[in-house]
């Protein structure tokens, strides 16, 4: 099953003239119901928080950025529990330089952006993949029976979780775990 990510920015006519007949899903904050569920923002709840041994939380992204430590604030435990999906992201504007994401509510180290992105947000989000989406997971792989493309559209296209250059797709993610990668 070929699951592609594609620019939500990109027009959607014109992206079927270059996959005519593909599936498309908007898996953004902004995509329709039940594809807005594989949203990072979506506050699906339960969701345990890395090297937080009891601690859970609402989203993918109230992990990512309440363990994010900036030069003015270290974590922010009540980001783990917005449910809003507004809100949710801390910025440079008004915390300061990024320092790191810490191992963890109460952790001592600091991980670097790639450790981070390796060990925080890419094992939450498959968790929540595994654990809160079956459901849509099986449509989405229904979609794709007979070979049938289907376009995942995020606003970001990054597939590589090692190029550090640009925010990681999280609609990348989902395609490996539908393709069963």
């Amino acid at each position: 099953m070929p699951f592609l990510v594609k620019s939500c920015r990109a027009s959607v006519e014109k992206l079927l003239v270059q996959y005519p007949g593909a599936g498309v899903v908007d898996v953004t904050s902004r995509g329709p119901e039940p594809w807005v569920r594989f949203s990072p923002f979506f506050p699906h709840g339960g969701i345990p928080v890395p090297f937080s041994p009891g601690v859970t939380a609402m989203s993918v992204e109230g992990v990512w950025q309440g363990l994010k430590v900036f030069e003015k604030a270290d974590v922010d435990p009540v980001t783990l529990q917005i449910a809003t999906m507004k809100g949710i992201k801390r910025t440079v504007r008004t915390f300061g330089k990024v320092l790191g994401h810490r191992a963890g509510l109460a952790g001592a180290r600091l991980l670097p952006y790639a450790e981070a992105r390796r060990e925080i947000y890419v094992p939450t989000y498959s968790w929540v993949l595994e654990h809160k989406l079956a459901a849509e997971i099986a449509a989405l792989r229904k979609l794709g029976e007979g070979g049938k493309t289907v376009l995942l559209l995020d606003y970001e296209t990054n597939c590589d979780v090692t190029d550090l250059s640009r925010p990681l797709s999280h609609a990348s993610l989902v395609a490996r775990f539908v393709d069963g990668a």
